[in-house]
């Protein structure tokens, strides 16, 4: 038994460098489409923030990952198992499509799938689903509107500068914006794993009272979503970068500081929010506020239908899986 739950532990593991492997377009895709950084020292930039984010956030989102989707009481082995697998499958459709969705609906997804598979909808807790699936509203809202907010206060403010200072400035100031999104996406994400991970100490007994993350789970669930970023989504990075908006630095620094602002404010309220919708509304914020046509619309649309079908995907892989490996142990 004890066995299986390393085999487990492993697997969230492995799941969480998926996690940063998929995200890490979200993290440096602005700042390798602006060449500010060639994409190998924006990944190692973007690893470093990702890691080192556990000094800066408190465990919020991984109470909410860990009691706050699915009642902690119908969790098994076997649905900690089609969990992971589902979201795993998922992640790596959506790699292959050059989709940048979210691993973090992804996971949630899986948990409700394999729970509804074993105990019906009495296993949810609607509460933080529903805090949850708002925010696949809001946070790419936010973005947005922070995206436009700060793209007009910034045009406004250096509106006197040559557009050569300006893009020495902002190329310097992307080297911040990319690490405070990074610290935000490490802070948020990582959580989540980490939310899994302690579940399933807790069912399996292995841990005792009330619910807590062991510092262990925090340091490999963030050493795991640094590595994962450090290999790069480069696929996913073409989409974001490219076939968004076109940006300059200008434009990146204004994205990825809406972004990151949102998944601060996100990550202390302990809201599991999609770092990948919070970094796409604030593209095309920035996008639309220099013209409509800078957005690329059709591609947009596609992103935001992959955004939808994420969590009930998911759902059914995982609970697919749950059937498959409870007939197994039969």
């Amino acid at each position: 038994m004890e066995l299986y739950i390393l085999f487990l532990i492993v697997l969230a593991l492995g799941f969480d460098f998926i996690n940063g492997f998929h995200d890490s377009a979200n993290s440096i895709a602005t700042v390798v489409s602006t060449r500010v950084l060639s994409p190998r020292y924006a990944v190692a930039w973007a690893a470093f923030f990702n890691f080192i984010a556990f000094l800066f956030f408190g465990l919020h989102v991984a109470n909410t990952i860990g009691k706050g989707i699915v009642e902690i009481s119908v969790v098994d082995t076997e649905i900690i198992f089609a969990t992971l697998v589902g979201a795993i499958v998922w992640d790596l459709i959506t790699w292959y499509l050059g989709l940048p969705t979210s691993s973090s609906h992804a996971l949630m997804g899986g948990l409700i799938g394999s729970a509804l598979a074993k105990t019906g909808h009495e296993a949810l807790v609607w509460s933080g689903i529903t805090k949850t699936v708002a925010f696949i509203f809001i946070s790419p809202l936010m973005g947005l509107f922070l995206g436009v907010l700060l793209g007009v206060f910034t045009y406004r403010a250096f509106r006197r500068f040559t557009p050569r200072k300006i893009d020495f400035l902002f190329r310097k100031g992307q080297l911040v914006s990319a690490a405070l999104y990074s610290l935000g996406h490490g802070g948020n994400d990582a959580q989540k794993t980490m939310g899994i991970i302690t579940v399933l100490l807790f069912s399996s007994g292995m841990l005792q009272g009330e619910f807590h993350v062991p510092l262990w789970v925090v340091l490999s669930c963030h050493a795991a979503i640094a590595l994962g970023t450090m290999f790069g989504g480069w696929r996913i990075v073409k989409t974001m970068g490219q076939k968004v908006a076109k940006l300059r630095p200008v434009d990146g620094f204004c994205a990825e500081t809406s972004a990151a602002i949102t998944l601060f404010i996100s990550s202390t309220f302990g809201i599991p929010v999609s770092t990948t919708h919070t970094i796409t509304g604030s593209i095309m914020g920035i996008g639309a506020m220099r013209r409509l046509s800078a957005v690329r619309w059709g591609v947009a649309g596609k992103i935001v239908w992959a955004w939808f079908m994420t969590i009930p995907c998911a759902a059914i892989i995982s609970a697919i899986i749950y059937l498959l490996a409870s007939w197994v142990v039969r």
